[in-house]
Parts: C-alpha cells; sequence; structure tokens
C-alpha cells in the first residue's frame, strides 16, 4: 500500500512538471558582420502563437536585469527576447565604460536602429510569435533603441520606455512611428531633464502619434530596477511603488495593443 502512495506521488509529481515549463536560453545572431547575443524566453505551458515583446537594455549591457524581465513576460503569455545592442561579450565593467559605449550608439542612431532591427527580426522569426503583434520596451539606453526602432517605420504595435532616454537628433522621425508610445517616467529623474521630456512632448504632438506619459513621483532614475539601491540622493534608485505601477501601467498598454 505503501509503495501504490509513493507511485501516485510520483505520477502527480511528473504530470505536474510536464504540463509546461519556462524555456530560456542564449541566442546568437547577427547584424550585418557584428555578432550578438539575446535572451529568449517563452512558457511552453501556453499553446500556439503569441505576441511577442523586444526587451532592451540599460547602459551596462544585457544583463540578468533585462532577462528577468523576459521571463516575467514569457509568465503572462508572451515570447519575449532581450536583444543586445552593443554587440556579443560586450558589457562594460564600470559606469564610465557604460557611458563611453552608450554615448558612441547615441551619437550614432542608425547603428541603434540596426540593431533593435535585427533584434525584432529574431524576436518575429521565431515559431511561436505572433509576426502581427510584436511590441518593444527599453529601459534607459533601451529606451533609446525602443523609441529609435518606432522612429525608423518599424512594424511594431507599440513601445513602451521604464525611465528611458527620449531625446532624437531626428525629431522630424515621429511621422514615420506606427504603433503607440508609452512612457513610464521618474518625477525626479536627473537624467531626463524637464527639458527633454518637453521636447519629446512636442515631438509626439508634431508627429501625431498616440502617445501617453505616466510620471511618478518620487521616482529617480532606474527606478524599475530591484539592484539600483536605495538611495535617490544619487539620482538613481529602486523604487518599490513606482516599479509596480509602471509594471501594471505596461500590463494594461499591452491589452490595449494586443487586443
Amino acid at each position: 500500500m505503501k509503495l501504490f502512495f509513493l507511485l501516485l506521488i510520483a505520477i502527480f509529481l511528473f504530470a505536474g512538471f510536464s504540463e509546461g515549463k519556462m524555456i530560456a536560453k542564449e541566442i546568437d545572431y547577427r547584424e550585418g558582420e557584428t555578432p550578438l547575443e539575446g535572451y529568449l524566453a517563452y512558457d511552453d505551458s501556453f499553446k500556439g502563437v503569441r505576441p511577442g515583446v523586444l526587451v532592451f537594455h540599460e547602459w551596462m549591457g544585457l544583463s540578468d536585469h533585462e532577462k528577468g524581465r523576459a521571463r516575467e513576460l514569457a509568465r503572462m503569455g508572451y515570447i519575449a527576447f532581450a536583444g543586445d545592442v552593443y554587440g556579443k561579450g560586450m558589457r562594460p565593467k564600470t559606469h564610465e565604460e557604460a557611458r563611453k559605449i552608450s554615448g558612441a550608439f547615441r551619437e550614432d542612431r542608425a547603428r541603434v536602429r540596426a540593431r533593435a532591427k535585427a533584434a525584432l527580426e529574431l524576436l518575429r522569426g521565431q515559431r511561436l510569435t505572433d509576426k502581427k503583434r510584436i511590441a518593444a520596451i527599453g529601459y534607459c539606453f533601451g529606451g533609446t533603441a525602443a523609441l529609435e526602432l518606432a522612429r525608423s517605420g518599424a512594424d511594431v504595435l507599440g513601445v513602451a520606455t521604464f525611465h528611458g532616454v527620449l531625446d532624437t537628433p531626428n525629431p522630424g522621425d515621429a511621422k514615420d512611428i506606427k504603433g503607440k508610445v508609452l512612457v513610464l517616467h521618474g518625477a525626479e529623474d536627473p537624467a531626463i531633464p524637464p527639458e527633454q521630456v518637453m521636447a519629446f512632448r512636442d515631438e509626439m504632438r508634431k508627429g501625431k502619434v498616440d502617445w501617453q506619459m505616466n510620471i511618478y513621483g518620487g521616482a529617480v532614475h532606474r527606478f524599475a530596477v530591484r539592484d539600483a539601491g536605495n538611495r535617490p540622493e544619487t539620482g538613481a534608485a529602486y523604487n518599490e511603488k513606482a516599479d509596480r505601477r509602471s509594471w501594471d501601467a505596461l500590463g494594461l498598454f499591452f491589452k490595449e495593443i494586443f487586443k
């Protein structure tokens, strides 16, 4: 009898684990001659094709933060791909190094767009991706990548930025944005000054973009990054309330654009 119950428990456990699981893996791909390394995540307990979400990284390069967000999106029923803007193995070790690398990309928006498009094509090429329902999100520097992807006229239903860099040398390209735009911004963010926010507002208005902005009181830069520390006086710190509210706002945004 004891053996019988042990067999029942084993069958139950096996059935539970075999119902579905998180699939997450590093993927090598290229933009031109440049090797890139991204991170794909989906939950195979969801059946059939599903909306795809690109995740673009902060100025320190693709990290556990973006990979974790990709897995969160996978648990929500999406297929998520954390793209690599910098290049395979290019992961800054210091803020000074990150400032230099991200600055070079910010001065070359065509290269940012090319890397973002390479990530889009990788995600679009996955068998589980609904090719007509794709969006992009980005954190800090990754906000630039997401927005430049939209400004390039890419066929995405929407883009969202978390404490993202909003400026662009080509504001007239806003007219080419096909999807909707959501900006999730910290009211006390010293990295994104009010003048940049106002210029972005004017860009969106002149481009006749369907956009919205949520501003979170008391939040500074990197408010949605859990390992950003808890010292807002430094200008960059995690804010649990703003993180939760902004993630909930993203969920509503996806419900709207993915229908």
